[in-house]
């Protein structure tokens, strides 16, 4: 039989479809949320600019930050993977933003 038309492999295939849109969509929110938080904290640490500018280029970058991370879930080469990858960022960033938050 055609693994095409095989119907388990059409309901795992969409499964990992719905799995990645799933990942795309709220993980890449969650990382682009404390990836945000973080260059909001850092960039007054770094360059010395004030709190309201940081946040309003924290803001701005966002927007890029989570075209990115949409596009790299879709080209992750599984679905576990894309929700790995995710995981791993979200954990080390959130952990920095932590340190941060308690540092300032």
């Amino acid at each position: 039989m055609n693994r095409l038309l095989d119907p388990g492999h059409v309901v795992s295939h969409r499964l990992g479809v719905l799995s990645r849109v799933l990942a795309a969509s709220l993980g890449g929110y969650v990382v682009t949320a404390l990836i945000s938080a973080l260059m909001a904290l850092a960039l007054p640490l770094l360059s010395g600019a004030s709190r309201a500018d940081a946040v309003m280029v924290a803001t701005m970058l966002s927007f890029a930050v989570y075209a990115v991370v949409a596009i790299w879930v879709f080209c992750a080469r599984s679905a576990l993977r894309a929700w790995l990858g995710l995981t791993g960022v979200a954990v080390l960033v959130g952990s920095m933003v932590l340190a941060l938050r308690i540092a300032s």
